[in-house]
């Protein structure tokens, strides 16, 4: 029996280490799921919808974007309770997949554009790193926030990237998976639609999600922090 049973303490509140690392995750965070849904608008609309550009959703102004839940609320619960990992999202950019040239197709385009935004910027966030840690002398003041937050951007972009690829509608690799799978395949697997989230939602608070993903997450977190100099 010895270690089965403990009393737990919470953690007391320090908000000045909240206000710390709220201050170094602000910026990565907005700029991961801001960019991830004008990636989807701005294939959409070369592919033939302008749903997005004509809604003024296609800016980089991150209060175009913010999901009062998914943008502040849910990244701000999971810091004050230090989290292992910081998950965050916006609101999605509106498609109409009818609009589109060759609609199956497209799709596939439309989904897989924020995933691949999200990979530039993880090693966008690699460089940052980088210079943080090879600044001169007279600069080295602002090297330790520099590399805070190019580790805090790293992880951020490879937990969407990885996170919007499960192959469950409406995540982005489920759209992708309807777009490339036969006809009686994809009409099966976009009736899950519906169910999608309650579905990840199962999966991530029974550790099924994180014992699948959790290996390929710690690979591509610890390949962009190599490259970064950690």
């Amino acid at each position: 029996m010895d270690g089965a049973l403990r009393w737990y303490t919470a953690p007391m509140f320090d908000a000045a280490q909240f206000i710390r690392t709220l201050a170094i995750w602000a910026i990565p965070v907005l700029f991961a799921i801001t960019v991830h849904e004008v990636a989807h608008g701005w294939v959409a609309w070369k592919r033939g919808d302008p749903t997005a550009m004509l809604m003024g959703r296609l800016t980089l102004n991150p209060i175009k974007h913010i999901d009062p839940f998914g943008t502040i609320l849910l990244p701000g619960i999971l810091l004050l309770f230090h989290s292992p990992f910081l998950f965050g999202y916006a609101k999605p950019v509106p498609v109409n997949f009818g609009g589109l040239k060759a609609p199956k197709r497209d799709m596939v385009f439309v989904a897989i554009a924020g995933p691949i935004a999200n990979l530039l910027m993880a090693f966008f966030w690699t460089l940052v790193l980088w210079l943080g840690g090879h600044l001169p002398g007279v600069l080295a003041y602002i090297g330790e926030p520099m590399q805070l937050m190019g580790e805090a951007g790293i992880m951020i972009n490879v937990i969407l990237i990885i996170f919007n690829l499960i192959p469950i509608p409406p995540l982005d690799g489920g759209r992708v998976a309807v777009g490339l799978l036969p006809a009686s395949a994809s009409i099966a697997l976009s009736r899950v639609e519906p169910y999608g989230f309650i579905i990840l939602i199962v999966l991530l608070f029974t550790g099924v999600l994180w014992s699948v993903l959790g290996p390929l997450f710690l690979l591509m977190r610890n390949f962009f922090l190599t490259i970064g100099g950690l």
